[in-house]
């Protein structure tokens, strides 16, 4: 994998690019982007070596695609137009129907991988690139039997040496589940803010009075709207399932606080507390 080209070099193209770069010193890094200032910045931290166009793709061994899922949508099928017989595409979109829809009769589907790292901050853009993101974390592959073989060994080895776990999903069980753990996630946490902001007028109060609780459940919130719209908007029948169901379990929750009824609150509560269990081990 001696040219990589990065399209999308935020947080998780970025820190990609520069723990596969830290495991493949000879590696050449191309940065490609819709924004020369993103490009610059990427190459004042070092975390490209030099930019790139699509027209530039023919040279590539490896292609990663880490933009908003929208515009993977558009691009991927061109991406697939113009690289080389033997060169992996992936993405890291947070959903991955639409994504596999796009290119499923694509003469070169084969040289795709569909994939979703579980890792990231609420940060974005060059300077929220980590070097060691990936370690520990999950990376989910769909529709791994499409890709050829030969790639398939390529990717697995370059995504287990950055130290990450490799978990095999349809895109759309992947979805389905994705909704639960992280779109609704991202959804309560904008929400908790905006409600929070309408009501203290005075933003001194709001930080005077917020704790590590508080920031830390409304830390999604810093999330960018630019890659989060098009997530909600292609998962959509995912999403509303997922919070008509929170919405019913909030409803349950007044209405169990209008009753006095405590004794069931704690019970919600206790019963709530497995999730020790279960989240043991995430780092």
């Amino acid at each position: 994998m001696k040219n990589i080209y990065a399209i999308g070099v935020g947080l998780i193209g970025g820190s990609l690019a520069i723990d596969i770069k830290k495991n493949n010193p000879e590696a050449i890094v191309h940065g490609i982007s819709r924004k020369d200032g993103t490009l610059e910045k990427a190459l004042e931290l070092n975390i490209i070596d030099e930019k790139a166009t699509l027209d530039d793709l023919e040279n590539a061994d490896l292609v990663i695609i880490s933009i908003p899922v929208d515009a993977t949508v558009k691009l991927l099928p061109t991406v697939l137009d113009k690289i080389s017989d033997n060169t992996l595409v992936v993405d890291a979109g947070s959903t991955k129907v639409d994504i596999c829809k796009a290119v499923e009769d694509h003469p070169r589907r084969r040289n795709f991988l569909a994939m979703h790292p579980i890792a990231g901050t609420e940060h974005s853009g060059p300077t929220a690139a980590l070097e060691g993101l990936f370690v520990g974390k999950t990376n989910i592959v769909c529709e791994v039997e499409k890709t050829t073989f030969k790639l398939q060994e390529k990717a697995l080895k370059l995504f287990t040496d950055i130290g990450m776990r490799i978990r095999y999903m349809n895109p759309e069980a992947h979805d389905k589940h994705i909704a639960y753990v992280s779109h609704l996630s991202h959804i309560s946490s904008f929400m908790l803010g905006k409600t929070v902001i309408e009501k203290e007028k005075n933003e001194r109060d709001i930080f005077d009075m917020a704790g590590s609780g508080f920031a830390s459940t409304v830390r999604l919130a810093k999330s960018s709207p630019e890659m989060w719209t098009p997530i909600f908007k292609q998962n959509k029948t995912n999403v509303i399932e997922t919070l008509e169901e929170y919405i019913n379990n909030l409803t349950q929750f007044k209405e169990l606080m209008k009753k006095d009824d405590f004794d069931a609150i704690y019970s919600e509560m206790e019963n709530t507390n497995y999730i020790k269990e279960i989240l043991k081990g995430i780092s």
